[in-house]
């Protein structure tokens, strides 16, 4: 059995935006998430420990903008606690000690009622068929072909016939080198 584990090599090689994700706790921009729109059957794991997280046969888009899931592909890697910034549930990785994201009780009911909100910058994706060689083999049998679903629909999505309980998000004004007013003030700190 594989051991995961917070990795400071690891954590020296991630980008920003990763680093902020899951060390400093910040939340991606709405909608500019790169796994917020990937319909490839795998597995997706932290980026920092490379403990399994979630399955994309458990993945579903409530048009909320950040990648959402119904449930943990093994709970014991995933801790939940009150998050008493941001309120909610925060979901952080359970060996890796990532700050992933958060936990709504807004998700499908007949998929559990859950809807993990996850940041893409705390995830990293394997594919289905690299699975085996990268040590998930375990985890093969949870992975199903997704079908039809588009570049921009989930079934769920098309399946509920709306975008979610959230509206989408909206368009921010960017400067000539391409960032928010956000990113503009982090770029300076």
């Amino acid at each position: 059995m594989q051991k995961y584990r917070k990795d400071l090599d690891v954590i020296s090689r991630l980008s920003p935006k990763q680093y902020r994700v899951t060390q400093q706790g910040a939340t991606e921009h709405p909608g500019s998430g790169e796994h917020l729109y990937n319909n490839e059957p795998g597995i997706y794991v932290d980026v920092v420990s490379g403990e399994p997280l979630f399955a994309s046969s458990d993945k579903y888009d409530p048009g909320t903008g950040w990648p959402s899931f119904t449930r943990p592909i093994d709970p014991a890697n995933v801790n939940e606690r009150p998050d008493a910034m941001e309120g909610g549930i925060e979901v952080r990785s359970a060996h890796g000690d990532s700050h992933l994201g958060h936990v709504f009780p807004d998700g499908p009911a007949d998929r559990g009622g859950s809807r993990y909100c996850i940041n893409s910058a705390a995830l990293r994706f394997i594919h289905r068929d690299d699975m085996e060689a990268e040590g998930y083999a375990a985890y093969l049998d949870q992975v199903e072909e997704v079908h039809g679903c588009g570049t921009r629909h989930s079934r769920w999505r098309l399946l509920l016939g709306r975008a979610g309980p959230h509206p989408p998000p909206r368009r921010r004004p960017v400067d000539a080198g391409g960032l928010h007013r956000r990113q503009r003030h982090e770029r300076d700190l």
